[in-house]
């Protein structure tokens, strides 16, 4: 019998909650640890999940972890950590800040190639299931736009951009898609359109004490790769409202490709995802791709990694001939 693929967990905020969540709804894979850069006595981890460990333990766990989930933030923590990581372990994590995919694939990619790791980065739903899906539908109608449109939801990683502004005590932040230029599309119409003509977002901010309202408004509408494209809106609200109102994380979106195939038909394709949790489902994505970062390592297919590199088949626990049976 195949052993279990050993999962760590690394950071315990709500996407490494999902992350263990998912981890117990597939039966080939155990998690090993969690770790955490704060005191692993105040974690609550409901029941017997896994033991916690303190941050500074993990390389003391190398030999007894074969894929390390990264669970920190796109802005400040995986930049540091991606690198640093794949140095000692194959990893898996969900960099989401998409202008600065290419730059942090090279800054993964080289240790890990050092070390012989694998590493799977920008993990998701956007980067990756909708990246995917946009590489379809440009590769299946060559002459045609591709539009992106996400929300109404809670975005984790520019949730997690507000809450590294100075005088943000707590906040989130919404993606509101416009539906007027979704339906535009839909009709294979094809407009032009600019990214604020698409989307706005809007955030719910908690001031730190004696924060000044209008500095943490100007810093966060004016945030290159988060907000500064788009017509941002920030409410301010309290701490009882936020936790009462927005404690929910629900996301979604579209990827649409419309496009004329050679006998001048339109034709339109499109994805549709309705999250009822942003983290548990980018969670469960990080958790497939931990399975095939441990494949694709075994075959000795190292250093940094994308969702459209990897072969589908090595996403599932199912045996390759048994999905040929199945899903062809």
């Amino acid at each position: 019998m195949r052993q279990p693929l050993r999962i760590g967990i690394a950071g315990y905020g709500n996407l490494g909650k999902g992350v263990a969540a998912a981890v117990g709804q597939n039966p080939d894979m155990e998690l090993h640890g969690i770790f955490t850069r704060r005191d692993p006595a105040s974690l609550r981890v409901p029941g017997d999940v896994a033991p916690v460990f303190g941050w500074l333990e993990l390389l003391e766990h190398k030999s007894d972890i074969d894929v390390l989930i990264l669970c920190g933030g796109s802005k400040e923590d995986l930049p540091r950590q991606g690198p640093e990581l794949a140095a000692h372990f194959s990893t898996v994590d969900s960099f989401d800040t998409h202008a600065r995919i290419p730059e942090y694939f090279a800054a993964v990619d080289q240790p890990a190639r050092a070390a012989g790791t694998t590493s799977i980065i920008a993990v998701g739903w956007d980067p990756g299931m909708f990246s995917l899906n946009r590489l379809l539908g440009e590769a299946l109608l060559p002459q045609g736009q591709t539009y992106s449109f996400w929300g109404k939801g809670l975005s984790q990683g520019h949730s997690d951009a507000v809450r590294r502004v100075p005088g943000v005590a707590a906040g989130v932040q919404y993606t509101i898609p416009a539906a007027d230029a979704i339906e535009a599309v839909r009709s294979g119409a094809r407009p032009e359109l600019s990214t604020r003509d698409k989307h706005r977002r809007e955030c719910y901010v908690v001031l730190a004490e004696g924060a000044d309202a209008a500095e943490v408004e100007q810093a966060i509408v004016t945030m290159p790769h988060y907000f500064a494209e788009y017509d941002t809106t920030v409410h301010f609200v309290s701490e009882e409202t936020l936790r009462r109102e927005h404690g929910a994380m629900p996301h979604g979106g579209f990827v649409i490709r419309s496009g004329t195939t050679g006998g001048g038909y339109d034709q339109v394709i499109e994805y549709r995802l309705e999250l009822g949790s942003n983290p548990e489902f980018t969670a469960s994505v990080l958790v497939a791709y931990a399975r095939a970062a441990a494949r694709l390592n075994t075959q000795g297919v190292i250093g940094a990694q994308t969702v459209l590199e990897v072969p589908p088949a090595l996403l599932s626990p199912t045996p390759v001939e048994q999905l040929r049976a199945e899903l062809l």
